[in-house]
């Protein structure tokens, strides 16, 4: 009897972990783009206004961000302004929190059949390198190592503690502004 309580719970909890995940990593996204320039040699590759979405199916938690021009992206929060260029889709919200909670690598989601991608495998390998660099910059050594297919050799911590806290104090801010707005 208890069991039948806890899941419902258990499944509120992971959607409510998975949506602030996801404010997190879209203002991450736009922030990464602003200080770094590998992510901005990636994302330039990209099509001007080029709007990426990773949720949950069917109907379920979102980001979705814009590559607006020069390497840059622009966070619009769980609603896109028109149809998105690129999908990436956890089959299930226990699928999401897994990779969210860094207890399985992208790579090793889409090989277990956890994530649909729906537009262009390139620009959905391309959003991935640039997810796991922003990954290794915010995320402790040992948890990006669990995250990211493979770590940076050339990421020293200087550089991993300042662009961690530039990248922090960003969204920090965007989420204050979006507070007072």
């Amino acid at each position: 009897m208890l069991a039948k309580r806890i899941q419902p719970m258990v499944f509120q909890a992971r959607r409510l972990y998975v949506e602030l995940m996801f404010q997190v990593m879209g203002r991450a996204l736009q922030a990464v783009s602003e200080i770094d320039s590998a992510v901005q040699n990636e994302a330039d590759a990209l099509p001007d206004g080029f709007l990426f979405e990773m949720m949950v199916m069917p109907n379920g938690p979102r980001l979705i961000v814009e590559h607006t021009g020069n390497g840059r992206f622009h966070y619009h929060g769980d609603s896109a302004p028109r149809p998105v260029d690129l999908s990436i889709q956890f089959k299930h919200i226990a699928h999401a929190f897994l990779v969210l909670s860094f207890q399985e690598k992208t790579s090793e989601a889409f090989a277990n059949d956890r994530m649909l991608v729906d537009g262009d495998i390139s620009y959905a390998i391309r959003m991935t390198r640039v997810l796991n660099r922003l990954e290794t910059f915010i995320l402790p050594k040992l948890v990006a190592k669990r995250a990211v297919k493979e770590y940076p050799s050339n990421l020293h911590l200087p550089e991993k503690l300042l662009s961690a806290a530039r990248i922090y104090l960003k969204v920090a801010t965007n989420f204050v502004e979006t507070v007072r707005a």
